[in-house]
């Protein structure tokens, strides 16, 4: 498969898609992320993640004391059910609910805190993977866009990312990980994935 490497290092970001600037380092959008990927490595399509990321957006729960706050009723509507949900809606609510109490009870709330209190890399993704409904690919959703700018954070490539690169002749070892130069690739391969599996 042909594929313009310029164009990969050029790929949005799927933060940048959301409007969230995690180069700013910051609690609040980094908890914008948080959300995101647990969006994103749910059971639905892309396009239902980020609506439904606009509609806490839109009512301006960006935060884990507003969400708490809110409760699981408005989490699954109107939240939810406008973001597109038709299934999974309760289970996603109460993964998000969870999820906001165990990050103010364990780190007050702040994503910074998780990341310094972690040892290495892998203590970080284990800290993470203790979230309630937390698995490997929301873990890497969350981590890899933060590889520039986390000292700790470097999760390995998905195996698809990896699969995708081959098939389109990119050696991968050829760029710094931690660069953002490669993150772009790597968003650009993702979004890829689907066109592989065409061919």
């Amino acid at each position: 498969m042909e594929v313009n490497i310029n164009e990969l290092k050029r790929s949005k970001l799927y933060s940048e898609e959301l409007g969230i600037s995690l180069k700013r380092n910051n609690d609040e959008e980094l908890f914008k992320w948080f959300l995101a990927s647990i969006l994103f490595g749910a059971r639905i399509s892309e396009t239902i993640a980020k609506n439904t990321y606009k509609t806490f957006e839109k009512y301006k729960l960006l935060n884990p004391e507003k969400i708490v706050k809110a409760g699981w009723d408005f989490l699954v509507n109107p939240i939810m059910r406008e973001g597109g949900y038709v299934r999974y809606d309760g289970k996603t609510s109460t993964q998000i609910l969870r999820n906001c109490q165990t990050l103010l009870k364990e780190y007050r709330g702040s994503l910074k805190t998780l990341h310094e209190e972690a040892e290495n890399s892998d203590d970080l993704e284990n800290k993470l993977l203790c979230f309630y409904g937390v698995g490997p690919v929301t873990v890497n959703i969350f981590l890899r866009e933060l590889r520039p700018f986390w000292r700790k954070s470097d999760p390995e490539p998905l195996p698809i990312v990896k699969k995708v690169a081959r098939r389109c002749g990119i050696n991968l070892d050829n760029y710094n990980r931690k660069s953002l130069t490669f993150v772009r690739i790597e968003a650009g391969l993702i979004r890829l994935r689907k066109e592989i599996k065409r061919c």
